[in-house]
């Protein structure tokens, strides 16, 4: 990095101390900006890094809610509106154990950039609870999701901050979520969530979205060297809406998905997943891996462990943050991998990632190849202000355009900057100057 741009990361350390995700994010994409500060010294002059790693809006608070036992819960809530430069703040929501300021922070920041890829006009925000759902009642997630918008509701709305789901926060606390807003604001903003019901509002394709959009992106990078997914070996990790669904659009491209994983362990299938056993299992039953092992004669089941020494062409990491080590990079690189795409927020750590990029691994970071989903959100968005309900086939036609863009952004980019095929480098420059620009137009603020 440049003596400027170090200065500004090291600020980021000195003032959120103990935030290492966050460091992380931020480091990753000031190391990629570099030759475009450099072309523009008005970035420097007017702080315009110092001002882009500091959120706009940081929201905690309180979270108390009763249990099916009458117990007294409380929890904390978090919403991060780190930038609306390019439109209202736009991420989802994440209720899980692990949700804490670092980790929103940096979903927020990756937000950011993810978003302005998309070139819909919605800035980066996200937000949760470190409430976890599982094994929780419909009821109880009921109280927790009213109690949590009783604060989160007069810090969202279409045209400031709208929200979605994430880990742990699907169609269910989507829609108690909404009930309650619609009841504190005693108003129909069916803009201010995304990720609705389809008979309220909701788009067709966006349960699909963040999936499909990841393996549009990786088959793109395929298209550049002459190939596509018919007849790829293709291990996937996490078993969530961006797996499943990245399973079944891989599968109708003609390619072969071995392996999907939960935190308990993963699976083999070498007849390739079963979509709709997967589908029963983690979306109706919300069970655990092993029930697709037990249903399904000759798959494997491995606790404690992960799925990627398994050999394959594709590998699509679509569980968490800093799910694929070093390690697990070079055995994927011993086993034949060709492209690794991004499905999940950052889940490569910066070694794996260096690591594909020194052996000629085509690499999608996830702000690009996982962008689908919120593109699917801004689109229902668009919907819900025209009232109007588009067909499956006319959204996931929009989709497989916005993703095609923006590969073709990020390619174009990286070699206009001299790092030809260097998509991380790509993406990162081609979301600053967006964001950067309209930073400066709107001035100092």
């Amino acid at each position: 990095m440049s003596s400027v741009v170090e200065a500004v990361y090291d600020e980021v350390l000195d003032r959120n101390p103990n935030e290492p995700e966050f460091h992380q994010a931020v480091r990753e994409i000031l190391e990629s900006i570099g030759p475009a500060v450099e072309k523009h010294p008005e970035f420097v002059e007017t702080k315009l890094l110092d001002r882009l790693v500091e959120p706009e809006r940081q929201i905690l608070f309180r979270v108390p809610w009763v249990d099916d036992n009458g117990e007294v819960q409380v929890n904390r809530g978090y919403r991060i509106e780190f930038n609306s430069a390019l439109g209202p703040y736009k991420g989802g929501l994440r209720f899980h154990r692990s949700v804490n300021r670092s980790i929103l922070k940096f979903l927020g920041f990756e937000q950011i950039f993810k978003n302005a890829l998309t070139g819909q006009g919605i800035g980066g925000g996200k937000g949760g609870s470190d409430f976890d759902p599982h094994g929780r009642s419909d009821t109880e997630v009921m109280r927790f999701c009213q109690q949590f918008m009783t604060e989160l509701y007069r810090h969202i709305g279409e045209h400031t901050d709208i929200p979605a789901g994430d880990i742990g926060v699907g169609g269910r606390e989507i829609g108690y979520l909404f009930g309650m807003y619609k009841r504190l604001t005693n108003r129909f903003e069916s803009g201010v969530l995304t990720g609705k019901s389809l008979s309220w509002g909701g788009s067709q394709a966006r349960t699909e979205a963040t999936g499909y959009g990841t393996v549009l992106f990786a088959q793109r990078m395929l298209q550049t060297r002459g190939a596509d997914m018919e007849g790829q070996r293709v291990m996937i990790s996490g078993a969530g809406n961006v797996a499943i669904y990245a399973v079944e659009k891989a599968q109708q491209l003609g390619a072969k998905v071995v392996t999907v994983s939960d935190s308990s362990g993963w699976v083999l299938d070498e007849d390739g997943i079963d979509v709709e056993l997967l589908k029963q299992v983690k979306e109706v039953e919300r069970a655990r891996l092993t029930e697709y092992a037990n249903r399904k004669p000759g798959v494997s089941y491995h606790s404690g462990s992960k799925p990627w020494a398994v050999g394959g062409t594709i590998a699509l990491p679509c569980a968490t943050q800093n799910e694929l080590t070093s390690k697990d990079a070079k055995r994927l690189l011993d086993g034949g991998v060709k492209v690794v795409a991004e499905g999940a927020n950052m889940p490569c750590t910066p070694n794996a990632t260096a690591l594909f990029q020194d052996a000629g691994v085509l690499f999608a970071p996830g702000k690009a190849a996982n962008a689908g989903g919120v593109a699917t959100s801004a689109l229902e968005m668009s919907q819900n202000a025209a009232r109007a309900s588009w067909s499956f086939e006319k959204v996931e036609q929009e989709l497989t355009k916005i993703m095609h863009n923006i590969h073709d952004e990020c390619a174009q980019t990286a070699e206009e900057y001299g790092h030809a095929g260097n998509y991380v480098m790509g993406a990162n420059i081609n979301a600053f100057l967006k964001v950067a620009g309209a930073m400066t137009e709107q001035g100092i603020v």
